[in-house]
């Protein structure tokens, strides 16, 4: 891995928080509101809902003149993945995923690239000055490139997203490097507001696929009114047959979650901290992160309504500004967080619907729940049903049964550490949050509303 280039600016994006410091919780029971549909945000072209600015350097990172075959051909996301295998059944051919995120650059292993708008600046969501959605794109549908093998015809060799053939639709909905005009000493542009809109936005432009790496993560007693967000949700999911997948959130540094939620107890009345959207778990396919053994990361914040985990370490993926690739920070330390094992299981669903496009998002999701390699001990809030399974998902109903019999359960070693990286603080509108990002995704800002109690719980699997 190391011998993948390095960025010599890369992701200077860093993690939006409130100041000064979030205070861990006391414990309560909660529920997101219930939706309301006529929040759901207006159909029209994507535009900051202000005057933005640029205050800052884009993310640069060096070009590679060779990157050895050994370090692209088995990135940490690709952890668990046979390719070949799956690709002998589908590439995602017909498949459109939306990158919610901070754009997604054009990159030469993105040829299907669609600019699907620009919630942030006046461009059309095909630039990413943060470079983190374009880390994230890269993860799921970069295609191989020639140069990358000697053996050109095996481009299993290469490096590659999961899912090479998707259309990846870049929408930017947030990024470090603007702010509104109107507040010059703030610090990146950006909320669930936003964020809401872009869903609806991905939804009417025919994603089938929707990513979401950038979470509002906040104290179970505080108040956060994301009602449109919920609307928006609901758009996608049941209105516009659109599977969305979104990151669990992090703990561990500034300007991340506030705290960890118990990972051995599973119920809402357990929770410390709460994370949008993925608490809106009748829409949502949820992911944690796991290492390669298959153990939880211990920044991947513990949840009812983590539903599976994928391989969110040691990642390598595109670099935004150079046309080749990175693995690691600008100090050395591997990307990771769990806004890079979100995409991963939104490759996958991707390749799902490409092979059985007659399933419904909820039965995507459930099939990419039931054939995760479960825990020993059953579901649980720190990786849900387990690692993901691409093989078994993408298999016939009956092929997937016979797989399951026949999968050791997860290993539940005890986790090894791994920080998030270079988080760092900065105010924002709305109510006192904090924002869970992961490894340099920008979070979102959130306006009050109210936590509305949930009485039910989630069983273990």
């Amino acid at each position: 891995m190391k011998a993948v280039l390095r960025a010599s600016r890369l992701l200077t994006v860093t993690l939006l928080a409130v100041a000064p410091v979030c205070t861990a919780p006391t414990t309560t029971a909660v529920t997101p509101p219930p939706v309301d549909d006529s929040r759901l945000p207006a159909a029209g072209p994507p535009a900051p809902s202000r005057p933005t600015a640029q205050h800052d350097d884009c993310a640069v990172a060096s070009a590679s003149d060779s990157i050895p075959p050994a370090a692209t051909s088995n990135p940490g996301q690709l952890a668990g993945v046979d390719l070949s295998t799956v690709w002998a059944l589908t590439r995602g051919a017909g498949q459109t995923v939306a990158v919610i995120d901070t754009g997604v650059a054009r990159h030469r292993r993105l040829p299907h690239l669609v600019p699907g708008g620009d919630y942030v600046s006046t461009r059309d969501g095909a630039s990413d000055c943060d470079g983190h959605g374009t880390i994230v794109a890269g993860i799921i549908g970069a295609a191989p490139d020639a140069g990358d093998t000697p053996d050109a015809a095996d481009s299993a060799k290469s490096f590659t997203g999961i899912a090479p053939d998707v259309t990846i639709l870049g929408i930017r909905q947030s990024s470090n490097k603007f702010r509104a005009v109107d507040e010059p000493v703030g610090s990146g542009f950006g909320d669930v507001e936003t964020l809401a809109a872009a869903i609806r936005t991905a939804a009417d432009l025919g994603a089938t696929v929707i990513n979401i790496s950038s979470v509002a993560c906040l104290s179970a007693d505080a108040d956060l009114d994301d009602r449109a967000l919920g609307a928006a949700l609901a758009y996608a999911v049941d209105v516009k047959n659109v599977v969305v997948v979104t990151a669990a959130g992090n703990v561990g540094g500034v300007g991340q979650c506030p705290g960890q939620n118990p990972p051995d107890r599973v119920g809402w009345d357990d929770v410390n901290v709460v994370v949008s959207p993925a608490w809106y778990d009748d829409y949502v396919l949820t992911v944690g992160s796991v290492g390669r053994d298959g153990a939880g990361s211990e920044f991947s914040l513990a949840g009812p309504w983590v539903d599976v985990a994928a391989s969110g370490e040691n990642i390598v993926s595109l670099a935004p500004a150079a046309d080749g690739l990175v693995d690691a920070m600008p100090d050395g330390s591997p990307l990771s967080g769990t806004s890079y094992a979100a995409p991963v299981v939104s490759a996958i669903a991707a390749l799902v619907r490409a092979r059985a496009p007659e399933l419904t998002p909820r039965q995507v999701m459930a099939r990419i729940e039931d054939t995760a390699r479960h825990p020993a001990d059953g579901w649980n809030p720190a990786v849900g049903s387990g690692m993901v399974d691409a093989l078994g998902a993408v298999s016939d109903p009956a092929s997937t049964a016979r797989r399951r019999n026949a999968v050791t359960p997860m290993e539940t070693a005890t986790p090894t550490p791994v920080a998030e990286q270079m988080p760092r603080s900065t105010a924002v509108r709305g109510a006192a949050i904090c924002f869970a990002l992961t490894a340099g995704v920008v979070a979102v800002s959130a306006a009050m509303g109210r936590l509305r109690r949930r009485d039910d719980t989630v069983p273990g699997d």
